[in-house]
């Protein structure tokens, strides 16, 4: 038989061949496509986790895209006015027209602008010397001197650089001004310098502001992923009978399950504040008693937080993903990465009702600043109040009831 014929009858075994070899291919994928769609009716039915693969997202981007800013603005700053002249009034209004300054007083001392900052209620501070107004007027270089809380180097960097730019924008001003009186350049001329001056960071190391604030973000974290699971296993185990069917009431059993992760908090608090002095340097300027008496009732809020999730959940998967949800928005708008000046009004209303918000203040007045109880009062009033919320609503949401 010639070449050709012999090709002829091959032909028809390769196309049986290759048949063979995509009958398995077809078949395997063919069940893959069923076991999709099985699976995206799944998803269809389940309304939390459709909801978070899409509204999530949307949500997300709309908060943080208007909430985010690097460029810190409004200020809260208090000036120490020894000049007491037309000149020295007028310095602090034309900072406070750049909108980068908020001025919310005036004080009569350094000490003043030490409590001031120590207990957060102001971040700036500009003095003004009594021979301010005299050294403009006799065309000598007129002296103030700013004060910045050197916790976040971002605040540092916003307020020196619009104070620096304001005082030579200023200061050309005035050597226009004395150009035309005179009609010739004068070598002695007014201008005015700033004389920075940083507090609780003047080395301005990224650490020292990181690390205080890894302490509860680490525990926002733990914490609420730990609870969030509880009541969510207990049904999955079948568990919640037993639960059901015993004398304990849903508040015991709320604080009966916060108990044991109380414990857990407080060791990995320790450890974080440990390696951050031994590695990192952080410094521990207050009373670490105070800060852990105070540290029971956000980590008791965040535990809280977490059986809130595990209520509205009925799967621990669930319950995982609101809490992945919720931890996001903690980490950028409570002011752990991002100043929360930097904000925009609503997002810092949104950012008030985060236990994570308070304490970071309470954290790094404390380790930074060495501040003391009354300076962050009000801290503490805002973590009592989100912990009282949340142990009623999960105990209200837990009913002795299969569901």
């Amino acid at each position: 038989m010639g070449g050709w014929g012999w090709r002829r009858l091959r032909a028809p075994n390769r196309f049986l061949n290759l048949f063979d070899a995509l009958v398995p291919l077809v078949t395997l994928m063919l069940r893959a496509l069923v076991i999709a769609h099985k699976e995206l009716l799944q998803l269809a039915r389940d309304r939390l986790t459709a909801a978070m693969m899409l509204v999530a997202p949307v949500i997300q981007l709309l908060v943080f895209g208007f909430a985010i800013d690097t460029d810190v603005r409004h200020m809260p700053t208090v000036v120490y006015d020894q000049s007491h002249s037309a000149q020295s009034r007028d310095l602090p209004r034309s900072m406070e027209a750049t909108g980068y300054y908020d001025i919310i007083g005036n004080v009569d001392s350094y000490d003043e602008i030490d409590r001031a900052l120590r207990s957060g209620k102001a971040r700036v501070g500009l003095v003004v010397p009594a021979t301010y107004a005299e050294d403009i007027g006799r065309r000598r270089t007129a002296h103030v001197e700013l004060i910045v809380d050197g916790c976040d180097p971002q605040v540092v960097a916003s307020a020196t650089n619009t104070a620096a730019s304001l005082v030579a924008a200023r200061s050309g001003e005035m050597q226009l001004a004395n150009l035309g009186r005179t009609g010739a350049p004068n070598r002695f001329v007014p201008s005015i310098e700033i004389e920075p001056s940083i507090r609780y960071n003047p080395e301005l190391r990224t650490a020292i502001y990181i690390v205080p604030g890894l302490v509860g973000a680490i525990l926002t974290i733990t914490m609420v992923m730990l609870t969030s699971m509880a009541i969510a296993r207990e049904r999955e185990r079948g568990t919640l009978e037993q639960l059901i069917v015993s004398p304990v009431r849903s508040v015991e059993l709320i604080v009966g399950k916060l108990i044991p992760y109380i414990g857990i908090g407080y060791v990995q608090m320790t450890l974080v504040l440990a390696i951050g002095h031994i590695v990192f340097g952080v410094p521990v300027v207050g009373s670490i008693v105070l800060l852990y008496g105070l540290a029971l009732v956000f980590i008791a809020a965040n535990l809280a937080l977490g059986l809130v999730f595990s209520t509205l959940a009925q799967t621990q998967q669930q319950a995982m993903q609101v809490s992945v949800f919720f931890l996001l928005p903690n980490l950028l708008l409570s002011g752990f990465m991002f100043p929360f000046e930097a904000m925009p009004a609503p997002a810092q209303w949104l950012a008030q009702g985060l236990p994570l918000t308070h304490f970071l203040r309470i954290l790094r007045a404390i380790v930074l600043k060495g501040s003391g109880f009354a300076d962050f009062a009000g801290e503490l009033v805002w973590l009592c109040g989100i912990l009282l919320v949340l142990v009623t609503f999960a105990s209200l949401r837990f009913s002795k009831k299969l569901v």
